[in-house]
């Protein structure tokens, strides 16, 4: 069953603008969409590229009708046109390091508890393996995870790298692309729920990304 999840002017004008743009750039394969046709909120937990990754697999949520909050680095916020952007349409700044961090997981938890879908990269950067595999998580995907009780489907997306390549601004549209996207069932955390101890997250964010290297493998 799939709920019915509000969002905002700004949030339609933003996938307004962006989707033709996306389907221009590159063809789409996605598979396992049906994990996220859910009634409740859930963390889409995906590995992390290119800068290009944050559109491209919130298309995937977004077409199938999770339109996500997504947990972006505070700076961002900063940036003129895309922090008004981002702020009108719900995104939800993650401040590292910062007094500021616990703000972060409460607005998670506050829309997860809504109904909705929140995004994140669990490894917080572009990963740094040569061969684009996920890297160490940290374990703020872990701590939304048990302290909300919300499930954490995990995706697989590559192909946007051959877009827009990692640490680039230069976008490289021809050939047309492929992007794709591998959707999982929910990792298994029943036996951590509510556990924030450091051996609890530690191993429900190991769970989390191995999911995720499986489906990307």
């Amino acid at each position: 069953m799939t709920t019915t999840r509000r969002f905002s002017a700004s949030y339609r004008f933003f996938a307004a603008v962006i989707k033709p743009i996306l389907f221009l750039l590159a063809r789409r394969q996605w598979r396992g969409t049906e994990h996220l046709h859910r009634s409740e909120g859930f963390i889409a937990a995906a590995n992390h590229v290119t800068e290009l990754d944050a559109v491209t697999t919130a298309h995937v949520l977004y077409d199938n009708g999770a339109p996500p909050r997504i947990m972006a680095k505070a700076e961002l916020f900063s940036v003129p046109v895309l922090g008004p952007l981002l702020r009108s349409s719900g995104q939800i700044p993650v401040h590292r390091n910062s007094r500021n961090a616990a703000d972060s997981l409460a607005a998670a938890q506050e829309a997860l508890a809504a109904g909705e879908c929140v995004m994140i990269f669990p490894e917080g950067t572009l990963t740094l393996d040569p061969q684009e595999w996920p890297m160490v998580a940290r374990t703020g995907v872990a701590r939304l995870a048990l302290s909300s009780g919300a499930p954490v489907i995990p995706i697989a997306q590559w192909g946007a790298s051959a877009i827009l390549p990692r640490k680039s601004f230069l976008l490289r549209p021809f050939p047309r692309k492929t992007v794709r996207a591998l959707v999982g069932p929910p990792v298994d955390l029943a036996d951590l729920n509510g556990r924030l101890d450091s051996a609890a997250l530690v191993e429900a964010t190991a769970r989390i990304m191995a999911a995720i290297t499986a489906l990307l493998a």
